[in-house]
């Protein structure tokens, strides 16, 4: 589980193929405190540390994580959004995020309001794919608040702090992100589905 708050960003070092599996070494300054097996999301995606090296590590993605995540544009020199499983009893200071992609989404237009900026992504229309104003989402594994919401798609505010230490800054019209909308109306968007009501 995490939170959708960014610790850092790490970058993509080597990408391997094989058979349908890719490995990616990733480079980020808190390698050397992390194990074999832990959970890591990356740019919103929860994958597990597979080997360690000397300020940097390697995770697998299987293929349904391919063609279900943004994944596939990663190349050497990306940089990815970091975050590392949040521990029992520290500061929810996001909000719940499984590390558990639902789709992708295409950046349309960012607007820059002298200060901060709004973002607006569109993706698939789908009766689970819920956003409601002030309401949560994470883009690429970063926790942000909906400011408009309409069935295929939504927009974001960003306030600098986020705009600085994320790869949202390096985004532009037409790169595909990683969406998690929120677990709870997820479910209730379920319920409401099996019911016949939406």
């Amino acid at each position: 589980m995490f939170t959708g708050i960014i610790e850092q960003n790490g970058r993509i070092e080597n990408v391997a193929h094989e058979g349908t599996n890719v490995h990616f070494t990733v480079s980020a300054q808190f390698a050397s405190e992390l194990q074999v097996d832990q959970s890591v999301a990356h740019d919103g995606v929860c994958l597990t540390v597979v080997k360690l090296f000397q300020g940097s590590y390697v995770v697998t993605a299987i293929q349904e994580t391919m063609e279900r995540t943004s994944l596939g544009q990663w190349k050497e020199g990306s940089v990815v959004n970091l975050e590392r499983c949040t521990q029992l009893g520290g500061r929810l200071d996001g909000h719940l995020v499984q590390g558990h992609v639902d789709t992708t989404a295409i950046l349309h237009h960012v607007q820059d309001e002298g200060g901060s900026w709004v973002v607006e992504f569109t993706h698939e229309a789908h009766p689970e794919f819920v956003t409601v104003p002030k309401g949560s989402i994470t883009v690429n594994g970063i926790s942000l608040t909906v400011v408009d919401s309409k069935p295929e798609g939504f927009s974001v505010a960003i306030i600098p702090y986020t705009w600085e230490h994320t790869n949202l800054r390096m985004l532009e019209a037409g790169d595909r992100v990683n969406l998690e909308f929120d677990v709870i109306g997820k479910y209730v968007a379920r319920v409401l589905s099996q019911q016949g009501r939406i």
